[in-house]
Protein backbone atom coordinates (compact mmCIF):
# COMPACT_ATOMS: atom_id res chain seq x y z
CA UNK A 1 0.00 0.00 0.00
CA UNK A 2 2.95 2.78 0.87
CA UNK A 3 4.12 1.41 -2.55
CA UNK A 4 1.15 2.67 -4.61
CA UNK A 5 0.42 5.74 -2.64
CA UNK A 6 4.64 6.33 -3.07
CA UNK A 7 3.97 5.97 -7.05
CA UNK A 8 1.11 8.36 -6.63
CA UNK A 9 2.97 10.94 -5.24
CA UNK A 10 5.41 10.89 -7.63
CA UNK A 11 2.81 10.58 -10.50
CA UNK A 12 1.24 13.90 -9.00
CA UNK A 13 4.60 15.34 -9.15
CA UNK A 14 5.72 14.37 -12.60
CA UNK A 15 2.12 16.11 -13.90
CA UNK A 16 2.87 19.21 -11.72
CA UNK A 17 6.29 19.60 -12.91
CA UNK A 18 5.94 18.77 -16.22
CA UNK A 19 8.16 16.29 -16.51
CA UNK A 20 9.82 16.40 -20.29
CA UNK A 21 8.93 12.68 -20.93
CA UNK A 22 5.49 12.66 -19.83
CA UNK A 23 4.81 16.23 -21.59
CA UNK A 24 5.96 14.69 -24.97
CA UNK A 25 4.15 11.57 -24.41
CA UNK A 26 0.82 13.35 -23.89
CA UNK A 27 1.73 16.10 -27.09
CA UNK A 28 2.42 13.03 -29.24
CA UNK A 29 -0.80 11.77 -27.77
CA UNK A 30 -3.08 14.44 -28.88
CA UNK A 31 -1.41 15.64 -32.08
CA UNK A 32 -2.25 12.18 -33.42
CA UNK A 33 -5.64 11.52 -32.09
CA UNK A 34 -6.74 14.81 -32.70
CA UNK A 35 -5.43 14.81 -36.30
CA UNK A 36 -7.21 11.12 -36.66
CA UNK A 37 -10.55 13.00 -35.37
CA UNK A 38 -10.46 15.59 -38.04
CA UNK A 39 -9.82 13.45 -40.73
CA UNK A 40 -12.27 11.12 -39.87
CA UNK A 41 -15.09 14.08 -39.19
CA UNK A 42 -14.28 15.76 -42.71
CA UNK A 43 -14.28 12.51 -44.66
CA UNK A 44 -17.22 10.67 -42.80
CA UNK A 45 -19.24 13.94 -43.29
CA UNK A 46 -20.19 13.84 -46.46
CA UNK A 47 -20.54 10.09 -46.61
CA UNK A 48 -23.29 10.73 -43.86
CA UNK A 49 -25.09 13.58 -45.52
CA UNK A 50 -25.08 11.16 -48.71
CA UNK A 51 -26.29 7.82 -46.96
CA UNK A 52 -29.21 10.31 -45.58
CA UNK A 53 -30.01 11.88 -48.56
CA UNK A 54 -29.66 10.17 -51.59
CA UNK A 55 -31.46 7.22 -52.72
CA UNK A 56 -29.48 4.39 -54.37
CA UNK A 57 -28.89 0.70 -54.57
CA UNK A 58 -26.75 -0.69 -51.56
CA UNK A 59 -27.94 2.52 -49.40
CA UNK A 60 -29.44 0.54 -46.02
CA UNK A 61 -26.34 -2.12 -46.73
CA UNK A 62 -24.01 0.57 -46.30
CA UNK A 63 -25.76 2.34 -43.09
CA UNK A 64 -25.56 -1.52 -41.47
CA UNK A 65 -22.29 -1.77 -42.01
CA UNK A 66 -21.24 1.57 -40.58
CA UNK A 67 -23.34 0.69 -37.56
CA UNK A 68 -21.83 -2.80 -36.99
CA UNK A 69 -18.19 -1.53 -37.62
CA UNK A 70 -18.45 0.96 -34.39
CA UNK A 71 -17.02 -2.35 -32.89
CA UNK A 72 -14.21 -3.21 -35.17
CA UNK A 73 -11.54 -4.52 -33.19
CA UNK A 74 -8.71 -1.99 -33.07
CA UNK A 75 -5.99 -5.12 -33.85
CA UNK A 76 -7.81 -5.78 -37.05
CA UNK A 77 -7.36 -2.24 -38.15
CA UNK A 78 -3.84 -2.49 -36.88
CA UNK A 79 -3.04 -5.68 -38.82
CA UNK A 80 -4.60 -3.90 -41.66
CA UNK A 81 -2.37 -0.76 -41.87
CA UNK A 82 0.68 -3.04 -41.04
CA UNK A 83 0.07 -4.85 -44.33
CA UNK A 84 -0.61 -1.84 -46.24
CA UNK A 85 2.13 0.01 -44.92
CA UNK A 86 4.97 -2.64 -45.09
CA UNK A 87 7.72 -2.89 -47.13
CA UNK A 88 6.05 -5.23 -49.19
CA UNK A 89 2.73 -3.37 -48.86
CA UNK A 90 0.84 -0.70 -51.64
CA UNK A 91 1.68 1.79 -49.61
CA UNK A 92 4.80 1.04 -47.91
CA UNK A 93 7.08 3.73 -50.13
CA UNK A 94 5.60 6.42 -48.00
CA UNK A 95 7.21 5.71 -45.47
CA UNK A 96 4.63 5.71 -42.18
CA UNK A 97 5.02 2.45 -40.74
CA UNK A 98 6.52 2.89 -37.20
CA UNK A 99 6.04 6.35 -37.54
CA UNK A 100 3.01 9.14 -36.39
CA UNK A 101 1.32 8.83 -39.99
CA UNK A 102 0.58 5.51 -40.06
CA UNK A 103 -0.77 5.54 -36.40
CA UNK A 104 -2.88 8.86 -37.81
CA UNK A 105 -4.19 6.48 -40.20
CA UNK A 106 -4.92 3.31 -38.02
CA UNK A 107 -6.75 5.52 -35.83
CA UNK A 108 -8.89 7.80 -38.71
CA UNK A 109 -10.43 4.55 -39.81
CA UNK A 110 -11.28 3.20 -36.10
CA UNK A 111 -12.83 6.89 -35.89
CA UNK A 112 -14.25 7.17 -39.38
CA UNK A 113 -17.63 4.53 -38.90
CA UNK A 114 -18.13 7.11 -35.56
CA UNK A 115 -18.77 9.71 -37.50
CA UNK A 116 -20.40 8.10 -40.55
CA UNK A 117 -23.16 6.16 -37.95
CA UNK A 118 -23.57 9.17 -35.36
CA UNK A 119 -23.94 11.81 -37.71
CA UNK A 120 -26.65 10.43 -40.40
CA UNK A 121 -28.52 9.69 -36.74
CA UNK A 122 -28.03 13.40 -35.94
CA UNK A 123 -28.81 14.79 -39.85
CA UNK A 124 -31.52 12.44 -40.75
CA UNK A 125 -34.26 14.32 -38.95
CA UNK A 126 -33.27 17.95 -40.04
CA UNK A 127 -33.16 16.46 -43.43
CA UNK A 128 -36.57 15.35 -42.37
CA UNK A 129 -37.78 18.65 -41.84
CA UNK A 130 -36.31 20.22 -44.78
CA UNK A 131 -36.38 18.11 -47.64
CA UNK A 132 -39.46 19.71 -49.18
CA UNK A 133 -38.10 23.61 -48.60
CA UNK A 134 -34.47 22.47 -49.98
CA UNK A 135 -36.06 20.89 -53.44
CA UNK A 136 -38.15 23.93 -53.68
CA UNK A 137 -35.50 26.36 -53.56
CA UNK A 138 -33.88 23.59 -56.22
CA UNK A 139 -30.69 23.25 -54.03
CA UNK A 140 -27.94 21.29 -55.13
CA UNK A 141 -25.94 18.41 -53.20
CA UNK A 142 -23.22 20.58 -52.08
CA UNK A 143 -25.88 23.26 -50.65
CA UNK A 144 -27.58 20.81 -49.17
CA UNK A 145 -24.89 19.45 -47.76
CA UNK A 146 -24.08 23.03 -46.36
CA UNK A 147 -27.64 23.65 -45.15
CA UNK A 148 -28.13 20.50 -43.02
CA UNK A 149 -24.33 20.60 -41.54
CA UNK A 150 -24.75 24.31 -40.43
CA UNK A 151 -28.28 23.49 -38.84
CA UNK A 152 -26.75 20.36 -36.81
CA UNK A 153 -24.01 22.14 -35.61
CA UNK A 154 -24.36 21.27 -31.93
CA UNK A 155 -25.00 17.75 -32.35
CA UNK A 156 -22.16 17.17 -35.26
CA UNK A 157 -19.59 18.68 -32.31
CA UNK A 158 -20.40 16.22 -30.36
CA UNK A 159 -19.85 13.29 -33.01
CA UNK A 160 -16.41 15.07 -32.88
CA UNK A 161 -16.32 14.43 -29.32
CA UNK A 162 -16.99 10.85 -29.82
CA UNK A 163 -14.40 10.24 -32.75
CA UNK A 164 -11.94 11.91 -30.66
CA UNK A 165 -12.62 9.65 -27.30
CA UNK A 166 -12.09 6.77 -29.55
CA UNK A 167 -8.87 7.55 -31.16
CA UNK A 168 -7.20 9.04 -27.41
CA UNK A 169 -7.94 5.60 -25.73
CA UNK A 170 -7.16 3.15 -28.63
CA UNK A 171 -4.06 1.37 -28.05
CA UNK A 172 -4.41 -1.77 -30.29
CA UNK A 173 -4.52 -0.48 -33.87
CA UNK A 174 -0.81 2.27 -32.79
CA UNK A 175 0.81 -0.61 -30.88
CA UNK A 176 0.86 -2.61 -34.13
CA UNK A 177 1.06 0.22 -36.57
CA UNK A 178 3.17 2.48 -34.11
CA UNK A 179 5.41 -0.09 -32.88
CA UNK A 180 5.39 1.96 -29.27
CA UNK A 181 9.15 3.28 -30.19
CA UNK A 182 10.25 5.70 -26.98
CA UNK A 183 10.33 9.26 -28.12
CA UNK A 184 8.90 8.84 -31.52
CA UNK A 185 5.63 6.90 -31.83
CA UNK A 186 4.91 6.15 -27.41
CA UNK A 187 1.45 7.60 -26.67
CA UNK A 188 -0.52 7.45 -23.44
CA UNK A 189 -1.81 4.04 -23.77
CA UNK A 190 1.11 2.33 -25.38
CA UNK A 191 3.27 3.59 -22.41
CA UNK A 192 0.36 2.92 -19.77
CA UNK A 193 0.89 -0.61 -20.76
CA UNK A 194 4.26 -0.69 -21.34
CA UNK A 195 5.19 0.80 -17.89
CA UNK A 196 3.09 -1.24 -16.02
CA UNK A 197 5.08 -3.92 -17.55
CA UNK A 198 8.14 -2.57 -16.50
CA UNK A 199 6.82 -1.56 -12.78
CA UNK A 200 6.95 2.05 -13.60
CA UNK A 201 4.29 2.94 -11.70
CA UNK A 202 4.49 6.50 -11.45
CA UNK A 203 4.94 7.03 -15.26
CA UNK A 204 1.73 5.00 -16.00
CA UNK A 205 -0.23 6.48 -12.73
CA UNK A 206 0.68 10.02 -14.05
CA UNK A 207 -0.39 9.14 -18.17
CA UNK A 208 -3.11 7.11 -16.38
CA UNK A 209 -4.54 9.65 -14.69
CA UNK A 210 -4.29 12.46 -17.61
CA UNK A 211 -5.79 10.07 -20.13
CA UNK A 212 -8.74 9.50 -17.72
CA UNK A 213 -9.13 13.26 -17.21
CA UNK A 214 -9.13 13.30 -20.86
CA UNK A 215 -11.76 10.90 -21.29
CA UNK A 216 -13.70 12.36 -18.52
CA UNK A 217 -14.37 15.47 -20.28
CA UNK A 218 -14.62 14.45 -23.45
CA UNK A 219 -17.48 12.41 -21.80
CA UNK A 220 -19.56 15.36 -19.94
CA UNK A 221 -18.84 17.27 -23.12
CA UNK A 222 -20.72 15.21 -25.01
CA UNK A 223 -23.35 14.88 -22.60
CA UNK A 224 -23.71 18.54 -22.20
CA UNK A 225 -24.17 19.16 -25.58
CA UNK A 226 -26.50 16.20 -26.16
CA UNK A 227 -28.91 18.08 -23.72
CA UNK A 228 -28.69 21.07 -25.80
CA UNK A 229 -29.97 19.56 -29.23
Amino acid sequence: MNDVTEAAGLALGMILSGDAELAQIVLLSLRVSGTAALLAFLLGLPVAVSLVTLRFVGRNSLLVLFNAALGLPPVIVGLVCYLLLSRSGPLGSLGWLFAPPGMVLAQTILSFPIVVALASRAISPIWHETRDLLAIDGAGFRQRMWQLLHMARPPLVTVFLAAFGRAIAEVGAILVVGGNIRGETRTMTTAIALETQKGDLPMALGLGSILLLLCLAVSLGTTLLGRRV
